[in-house]
């Protein structure tokens, strides 16, 4: 690790980022330039000591996890996490693996939707980033690890994780992530990550296993969906995607009718926040 270079790093990185950039309230008596290092450790979900030691140059050598938190948490584009990735000792890693990074301008956007339903997700179905809104409303959905990081392997060999749609939406977005699926396995081969996915649900799920025998391809998400959630009970919501094409994600926002009762709702779990649904597993 290169110690000094990586303090000087993440230091200047820190600096350049105002309150306002990431979403959060700047606050009185802010003596600090840019951010604090409490509030880069709570955007990256770690520990204030952790990172302080990490920016001292006194830490152990992060994770290649760690290091992909802290790079969202500081907005870096792609050549500057490479770059963090070098300092800390991992050197630069294929650009092919890369599904995890997610693009600065989509977090920007992201941290103006505070109070909407709002997730980044990559090709693989992988939840990379929430709004605090969208953990309120399904829980969190960053923390899975392995497989179950992909909303396909979780929806079919996890059938509980189905419990926010209501009907018909249920058998339409089945059939809707696997034609997503099987898109991104002709992209990416036999050997890909998206094919070790297809693997495991076929021998975990018949119901998978029927759907992809049927090689449905191009099937497009409804722009409205019809959810029911645990605590304010049913919504009728809109969807819209915005795509990052270079970076291959998807921007997911949950919208409703203004003045509608599901607008309503969705003020209510604006206010209740996250406590009020743990992750379906």
């Amino acid at each position: 690790m290169e110690y000094a270079d990586l303090s000087d790093f993440l230091r200047k990185r820190r600096e350049a980022l105002q309150p306002e950039d990431v979403g959060m309230p700047r606050g009185r008596r802010r003596r600090t330039p840019g951010l604090r290092r409490e509030e880069v450790a709570a955007l990256a979900s770690m520990s204030a000591d952790y990172y302080s030691r990490l920016e001292g140059g006194r830490g152990p050598q992060p994770s290649a996890e760690m290091l992909g938190a802290i790079a969202r948490a500081l907005r870096l584009t792609l050549e500057e996490r490479d770059h963090l990735f070098v300092l800390s000792g991992h050197g630069t890693p294929p650009r092919t693996t890369r599904a995890d990074h997610v693009d600065p301008g989509m977090l920007r956007i992201l941290d103006r939707l505070l109070d909407t339903p709002a997730m980044l997700i990559n090709r693989y179905g992988e939840v990379l980033a929430q709004t605090p809104a969208h953990v309120a409303f399904a829980g969190e959905l960053t923390n899975f690890e392995g497989l179950e990081r992909s909303e396909v392997y979780r929806w079919f060999a996890h059938p509980e994780s189905r419990a926010l749609y209501r009907e018909p939406e249920v058998s339409t977005h089945s059939r809707t992530l696997v034609s997503s699926l099987r898109s991104v396995v002709t992209a990416d081969g036999p050997k890909s990550h998206a094919a070790t996915i297809v693997r495991a649900l076929q021998k975990l799920s018949p119901e998978f296993a029927e759907i992809w025998a049927a090689h449905e391809v191009g099937i497009a998400h409804s722009r409205t969906k019809r959810f029911r959630h645990p605590v304010v009970g049913e919504l009728d919501l809109y969807c819209e995607l915005i795509d990052n094409r270079d970076q291959q994600q998807t921007l997911i926002v949950f919208t409703a009718e203004p003045g509608s009762e599901s607008a309503e709702k969705l003020k209510l779990l604006a206010v209740l926040g996250s406590q009020t649904l743990d992750p379906v597993r």
